[in-house]
């Protein structure tokens, strides 16, 4: 009787020793990242469990845990695969998103995924915080960037932004405030940016097609672009920025090489002047128009590959999209304009044409990139906002001008 009874409990302590709530143990890491292949080892010692409504007891529990096992060698990989891949914070992130996930999957138990995208956050030098409600966890990380319409608590004079408000749709924190706390993490003081510098090398077999096509002068230009839908899923999430990050948003290799050498050879006889005209007016009837009100309901930013891929683009996107075609082709000074209800271009040509405006010294004339009731050239301004106060919310200055 006795050993009846031992064969399932020595198969039941077996069984728990290889699986930690339902995840394999000493497995390895492996999954596509865009341009590159993650593959980490995965020591048993890094499965850890946590309730799925936690109390600040709970999570020093995990991270005390979690500070035992062996896991500086999954840091060490994702460093490493930042490095090689030159990975912004923002796409790092993503691909903490993704290794969270496969240790412990979001859907089975959010707060032990958060948990673990928080515990490889900091190990990886950032300064990230966590806060409870009464049924959520939210995610922190110290930013010093101006980024809107995302919750944020002071610690002093440092700003920490939520990672992970996204995860709450519709959810106003201020009916049911989380309650910050700290836990102090050696080497854990990095600021989080934004900015993004670097898209990834998507591979070629990942792009579509897409047709684009604008009159100019009573000729009609045609453009097959290369788009890739990955792009989309970097900035689902993405908040709204301050407008120097937005505007130097690059594109991806493939997108860049499907239009901007054929921009350049589209312009390429026509004076200076002309070939900006040519490209404030690709910007302005190339896409549909439509407000991020009506598109996705909040102001949302796309960034220039985003607008040739979008059905629908507003004011910022056509102006974001005009900075890059004119820098990329023409590397002229600009500045963004930003009135109450709308964001304008202008540039800095030889001699002003037409309506200028004057900024720190240098005369720039406007570019309107958005459709407007009327057929605005260089240098002319809707009659709607000429009386209207503005704002200059950027200034690009090339090296050497």
């Amino acid at each position: 009787m006795i050993r009846l009874f031992n064969v399932p409990a020595t198969l039941l302590l077996i069984f728990s020793l290889t699986f930690a709530y339902g995840q394999p143990k000493d497995q390895r890491l492996r999954f596509d990242f865009y341009e590159g292949f993650f593959n980490a080892a995965a020591d048993s010692s890094l499965w850890v469990d946590a309730p799925q409504t936690l109390t600040s007891k709970d999570v020093k529990v995990f991270y005390s845990q979690l500070n035992l096992s062996t896991y500086q060698s999954l840091i060490d990989s994702l460093k490493a695969f930042q490095q090689r891949y030159e990975l912004s914070d923002w796409l790092y992130y993503q691909l903490i998103r993704k290794t969270a996930q496969q240790i412990s999957p979001k859907e089975n138990n959010y707060a032990r995924y958060t948990l673990y995208k928080w515990f490889l956050l900091t190990k990886s030098g950032y300064d990230a915080r966590l806060a409870l409600t009464s049924t959520k966890v939210i995610f922190y990380v110290l930013n010093d960037e101006d980024v809107e319409d995302i919750p944020f608590f002071m610690d002093g004079d440092k700003k920490y932004i939520c990672l992970n408000y996204h995860d709450y749709p519709n959810t106003n924190l201020n009916q049911d405030p989380p309650i910050p706390f700290n836990i102090n993490i050696p080497g854990a003081s990095k600021a989080f940016s934004y900015k993004i510098t670097r898209m990834p090398d998507f591979s070629p077999a990942g792009y579509i097609d897409k047709e684009l096509q604008f009159t100019y002068h009573h000729k009609v230009y045609y453009f097959n672009i290369k788009l890739n839908k990955d792009v989309e899923t970097i900035f689902a999430n993405y908040p709204v920025v301050d407008f120097e990050s937005y505007f130097n948003i690059p594109m991806s290799k493939e997108t860049y090489s499907s239009l901007i050498p054929l921009l350049k050879k589209n312009v390429k006889n026509m004076d200076q002047k002309k070939g900006v005209d040519y490209l404030m007016r690709f910007t302005r009837y190339a896409f549909l128009y439509e407000t991020d009100e009506e598109n996705f309901g909040k102001e949302k930013r796309l960034s220039p590959e985003e607008t040739l891929f979008a059905k629908y683009s507003d004011c910022d996107d056509r102006a974001a999209l005009f900075f890059y075609l004119v820098k990329e082709i023409y590397d002229l000074p600009m500045i963004a304009v930003l009135y109450p209800t709308h964001i304008t271009m202008a540039v800095q040509f030889d001699k002003p044409i037409g309506t200028s405006v004057t900024y720190r010294g240098r005369v720039y004339s406007f570019c309107e990139p958005t459709p407007q009731a009327e057929n605005l050239g260089i240098g002319s301004i809707s009659k709607k906002l000429a009386d209207k106060p503005y704002e200059v919310v950027y200034q690009y200055t090339p090296a050497g001008k």
